[in-house]
């Protein structure tokens, strides 16, 4: 799977740019000392390996690192984003200037463990909810300024995406309904405000429900409703809208809902509980 695929394909670039950037600036500072002990025309090959199972997310970050510190180093992969590894695989090869490969890697590693990290849990998830008619969404819960490449991330692992941000598509939540005085006010509102974008309101019983189905909107989320509630929702919605479950889910919830086919779960665990893989880095 390549960044190409993505339907936000050139904003998705644009922030992997702007954010090695600054992670290289962040940690090179005014200059990578430690790598002035080494010859400066020295060359030197090295190799990525994975110390554990899961699944390879953010290839384009890692080399993004490595062209904006050198652009004539040589990488070749063995594996694709998307690619089931498990431990002492290689994963790829750089080669030239031996300072330049040093000063790169942790920023590069940083980015592809930690996106395999969020494409291997989403994948646990996705399997969650295999040959069920059920989609899992991640959410705006993600590491800060990593937004895109975590979307990206739970995509690469079988997930789909919820919206990027605040931007592209109303989700009108409690705190929204309180200050505009209901769901119907608030409705009423976001089609004045934008009525080309999809709406989304959360309920958090049965009765804001039956309000919520009355109103012109695209999903409607069912908010820490139990597998007994959700069962209720889906006989009350009568599929007249799409229905996504939310609300700490885990694999456990999930796995006490799964049979009653809400349309889409939501899960903030996807990027804010993302454990990063353990890979490493070695000069041959």
């Amino acid at each position: 799977m390549f960044i190409s695929d993505m339907p936000y394909a050139k904003t998705l670039r644009d922030h992997l740019v702007r954010t090695v950037r600054f992670s290289l600036e962040e940690d090179i500072g005014t200059g990578d000392i430690t790598a002035q002990l080494i010859p400066e025309d020295q060359t030197a090959s090295a190799t990525v390996i994975t110390r554990e199972h899961g699944i390879l997310c953010g290839r384009e970050w890692f080399e993004e690192v490595f062209r904006q510190i050198d652009p004539t180093l040589d990488i070749v992969w063995a594996k694709q984003d998307g690619d089931n590894i498990a431990p002492n695989d290689k994963l790829v090869t750089i080669k030239g200037n031996t300072r330049a490969i040093l000063t790169a890697e942790r920023c590069a590693l940083n980015f592809l463990q930690t996106l395999s990290g969020t494409a291997t849990l989403a994948n646990q998830y996705s399997l969650a909810v295999k040959g069920k008619d059920i989609i899992v969404l991640d959410t705006r819960k993600t590491v800060p300024c990593l937004r895109l490449a975590q979307k990206y991330a739970t995509y690469v692992g079988g997930c789909q995406n919820h919206r990027l941000g605040l931007y592209d598509m109303f989700l009108i939540k409690e705190n929204h309904i309180a200050a505009c005085g209901g769901i119907k006010e608030a409705v009423a509102k976001a089609k004045e405000v934008a009525p080309d974008k999809r709406i989304e309101v959360e309920v958090e019983t049965l009765e804001q429900l039956k309000e919520a189905l009355e109103q012109p909107v695209d999903v409607i989320m069912l908010d820490n409703f139990d597998a007994q509630l959700t069962a209720e929702a889906i006989k009350l919605s009568a599929q007249r809208v799409k229905l996504e479950s939310s609300g700490n889910m885990d694999l456990e919830k999930i796995a006490q809902i799964i049979n009653n086919h809400p349309d889409y779960v939501s899960v903030g665990n996807l990027t804010k509980h993302v454990t990063a893989l353990d890979l490493s880095l070695r000069l041959e």
